[in-house]
């Protein structure tokens, strides 16, 4: 009994925790009506901010959320996100995009518009939240990896007509952390690779304009969404003379991110990114 009533103990202290670092979560429409594409007023994509108790940065992330564009993997995926930049004093906006696929349109067009949207969002929010509108950064998982450096490296292309004045704002990403993107090259341009993506070039979604940020890419080497989409965004950003840093974790599979400690060293992946972030100064 007693076993028992410490781990209780300890289960509400975890969940005091996590609630005191992250009270002002605020729910909001992406959109002023209807969302371009929409077929009524009733679909509704979201964005949800979360301010740190104690604000230490002038950054904000944008989770752009996995699930192969057909749902939104959120639950502890966004949690363990929120958490973990709350904690260091950075805010978060959790971007719940527009699924599944569309039909007749690329499978990713939908989501990509609400990425550029909510981005303008942050930024026209900058002042009122404290945040520096040129320290805005996107962390996308799988699906999201894929809508990541959408927003990373095509914000010059404008992906729907402007709506209201803030569609005036420039799109650009100030930095970008894909994990374990999907669909980066041709072969699995819209599932996993069949040939573990070997010698195959990179899909034609990504334009890499002269707005492309700096970048970190964390990926796994058994991953069915091959690692060689990843080191393909790396060696393009680094032949364009664009900082980034890449992480490929051995005998670590697709979507390793929520889950429990495992021993390996691709439990530290997060403090990977802080460190990065923290030495481009975001």
């Amino acid at each position: 009994m007693k076993k028992h009533l410490l781990t209780a103990a300890a289960f509400v202290f975890a969940a005091a925790t996590f609630a005191s670092s992250a009270l002002a979560e605020e729910k909001f429409p992406l959109w002023p009506d209807v969302a371009p594409g929409a077929a009524s007023s009733d679909v509704k994509p979201t964005y949800e901010y979360w301010k740190p108790e104690n604000k230490t940065s002038d950054s904000c992330v944008i989770v752009f959320p996995g699930g192969a564009y057909e749902y939104l993997t959120l639950g502890r995926d966004a949690k363990q996100l929120t958490r973990f930049f709350n904690e260091r004093g950075v805010t978060v906006v959790v971007l719940n995009y527009r699924v599944p696929r569309p039909k007749n349109a690329p499978k990713h067009l939908l989501a990509w518009q609400d990425a550029q949207r909510v981005i303008r969002v942050v930024r026209s929010r900058a002042a009122e939240w404290g945040l520096d509108p040129e320290k805005i950064g996107a962390l996308g998982l799988s699906a999201g990896g894929h809508l990541t450096l959408m927003a990373a490296t095509s914000s010059q292309t404008a992906s729907y007509e402007a709506v209201d004045e803030i569609d005036k704002l420039p799109s650009h990403l100030n930095f970008a952390i894909p994990v374990y993107p999907a669909y980066v090259l041709e072969d699995g341009a819209n599932g996993p690779n069949a040939n573990r993506g070997i010698d195959s070039p990179t899909v034609a979604d990504f334009a890499f304009d002269d707005m492309t940020p700096p970048m970190i890419l964390l990926h796994g080497d058994a991953d069915a969404y091959s690692p060689n989409g990843s080191i393909a965004v790396y060696a393009k950003l680094r032949k364009m003379g664009i900082p980034a840093e890449l992480h490929i974790y051995a005998n670590v599979p697709h979507g390793f991110v929520g889950n429990p400690p495992s021993g390996k060293p691709v439990d530290d992946w997060l403090n990977r990114v802080d460190a990065w972030m923290k030495k481009l100064g975001f």
